[in-house]
């Protein structure tokens, strides 16, 4: 049966709302997902660096090489841009195959698969070859990881036609955009945040799929509307929460996917609060930030009442060491103040 038959045939009502007592952590999800598409599809196969290890790339793939034998899940050598290809050239002839990284930095040396092969492929051949291959990784400040050890490159990657990347920020979200893009035709790329990986939210049983280029509200409210995606929107969350005694509420928008972007859910919130905080986990200049300004300034301007303001990372490489890693993160407290002064302004 050909993966969207079997997917279709086996998944729950698409986007369902997670039910309340079954929780799992964020890596036991991603598991989950791994081990239900493993199980369903023998085209599907998981690779990458320390994917058999006793860590099992931060416990995703605990347990898969066991179950599913060496064939389908199994370790990779240091060659990002040499493996890249093979899994394009897999996924050409009909597999589906899951590439892992433990840092999305190692992806800048597959570019050329990514965006001269995988991204264009289906175009150049009139549609006739799809390219159904998943790319993740895990990215994240980390313990002094450093400048090539802890960069958010989903901002670089945005204006690659051909590409989806989808961000996740709960469990619930991470299984189904998982099992949605490995029963996707196309490329995607999906970044994940360390820090979020040991949360516990409600986790449906079995298939059902998040679908790709979908924002969902987290909140309602009327003072602002805040916008992201992964750890940036759960950080302004929080800040949002120690604000609440002030009175002040905001649509918390969670774009889920960056590539496609959800325009209805950022105009249809923007237009009703007349204030936007863009929020993200990469570099502020560039990238996710300035796109999402840009959809809001090219067709909402009359709507604001204030000018847009963005957080993100500065213009600078990550430092290595602790002390400066609190400056040049956003924090809780960075967030409460771009809150407070968009507000204000």
């Amino acid at each position: 049966m050909p993966w969207s038959d079997a997917f279709i045939a086996s998944q729950q009502t698409a986007d369902r709302q997670p039910v309340a007592g079954r929780e799992l952590s964020y890596t036991e999800a991603l598991n989950e997902a791994l081990t239900l598409a493993l199980a369903l599809d023998p085209n599907v196969f998981v690779l990458g660096q320390g994917i058999d290890d006793p860590s099992s790339m931060f416990g995703v793939t605990k347990g898969l090489a066991e179950q599913f034998g060496a064939p389908r899940v199994f370790d990779t050598p240091l060659s990002e841009e040499g493996l890249t290809g093979i899994c394009t050239g897999a996924a050409m002839h009909g597999l589906r195959p899951v590439y892992c990284h433990n840092r999305p930095d190692f992806l800048l040396l597959a570019f050329n698969q990514i965006v001269n092969h995988a991204a264009k492929t289906h175009y150049m051949d009139n549609g006739q070859t799809h390219v159904p291959l998943v790319i993740w990784s895990a990215i994240g400040r980390g313990w002094g990881s450093g400048a090539q050890h802890s960069q958010a490159i989903q901002g670089l990657l945005m204006s690659v036609p051909g590409l989806k990347i989808v961000m996740p920020s709960t469990p619930y979200d991470a299984k189904g955009l998982m099992l949605a893009a490995i029963a996707d035709n196309n490329p995607v790329l999906i970044f994940e945040h360390r820090w979020l990986m040991k949360q516990y939210g409600a986790v449906p049983e079995g298939i059902y799929e998040v679908p790709i280029g979908k924002g969902v509200y987290r909140e309602r409210g009327s003072d602002l509307s805040i916008i992201g995606t992964s750890h940036a929107l759960a950080l302004a969350q929080q800040a949002l929460g120690s604000l609440k005694t002030q009175g002040i509420s905001a649509d918390v928008v969670d774009l889920r996917t960056l590539k496609p972007l959800d325009h209805q859910i950022i105009l249809e919130s923007v237009k009703k609060t007349g204030r936007a905080l863009i929020v993200d986990t990469g570099w502020a200049i560039g990238g996710v930030c300035a796109e999402v300004a840009c959809v809001i300034a090219e067709n909402c301007p009359q709507s604001l009442k204030a000018p847009i303001k963005r957080v993100g990372l500065p213009d600078l490489p990550t430092p290595a060491g602790d002390t400066l890693e609190q400056y040049y993160y956003p924090s809780q407290q960075t967030m409460s103040a771009a809150i407070l002064e968009l507000l204000e302004a």
